[in-house]
Formats: C-alpha cells, structure tokens, sequence
C-alpha cells in the first residue's frame, strides 16, 4: 500500500492536517458525549431511585441501599470516566494547536540562532571613531568624555563659587 496513492481514501487525513479542523471535530464529538452523559446521569438517578426502592421481605431500611451502591457505583464510574475523556478531547485540541505552533517557532528559533552563531563566527569590529585631537584639558563639543587632565588644568576649567 502506497500512502501517496491518490485512489486511496483516508478520512480523517484533512482532519489531522489542520489544527481548527482537528478541533472542530473533536468538538462534536465532546458535544456528543455531553450529550451521551446527561442521559447517563438521568439513568443513574432513574436507576438510583429504583434499586433503593427495591425492598425483600426481612429487610431491614437500609439493605435495599447496601445492595444499590455496586450499580450506582458503576455507572459513577462510567460519569467519572466520561468526564475526564471531555476533558482529554478540549487539552488534545489544544496541544495540537501547540504543535503547530511549536512547528512554527522552532524554524523560526533555528533561523535565529543560526545568524546568531553565524555573528559570533565572524565578529563585525566597530570602527574607532576619528576624533580630531583635543588641546590641553578642552572638552570638543558634544563629547561625554574630556581629554585627560591633571591637578594643575582643574584651575582652568573651576567656575568660582
């Protein structure tokens, strides 16, 4: 079998390439099972109702409820379950959703570190700045440094008080 093969019908392929149709599918089939869990909740209290209402002769009141709680036990059991299986179709929609996005930021994150490894192979040195030489202990205009200056220039250069 050719998975390339055209002929070949596979249904769920389109759903599983893409992230919004993989979470609108299993978003029907949550809602099918919501649906399928509150009729399991009407029967577990249908069923409830009955068992415990089901008295033998010599029972005492509260036999009827001892031998109940197996069957409403299970099907708490089948709810229990049926919730968590909810829960596990909304986190995989999620998740795939996060796949791709992962997919994204990965090529993105090796093209980034790529350069970055690329810069730190050939280094860019700055150019040094071509100043013209400064006189004595004169600031040039527009410099944040002054040229070294002894305790003798400080007089030149102190506004008196």
């Amino acid at each position: 079998m050719n998975s390339n093969d055209p002929s070949e019908h596979r249904p769920f392929s389109d759903v599983a390439q893409s992230p919004e149709a993989t979470a609108r599918y299993l978003a029907d089939v949550q809602r099918v099972l919501l649906d399928i869990g509150k009729s399991l909740e009407t029967l577990a209290i249908e069923t409830r109702v009955h068992c415990r209402n089901t008295q033998v002769e010599g029972d005492r009141f509260y036999h009827a409820r001892l031998r109940a709680r197996p069957v409403e036990k299970a099907l708490g059991d089948v709810l229990k379950s049926l919730n968590h299986l909810t829960d596990g179709l909304e986190k995989t929609a999620y998740k795939r959703r996060a796949h791709d996005e992962g997919v994204v930021n990965t090529t993105r994150d090796r093209k980034v570190k790529a350069l970055e490894k690329e810069r730190k192979r050939n280094p860019q040195i700055p150019a040094a700045p071509n100043y013209p030489p400064q006189q004595g202990g004169q600031q040039a205009p527009g410099s944040a440094y002054s040229a070294p200056a002894s305790i003798f220039d400080l007089g030149q250069h102190r506004e008196s008080a």
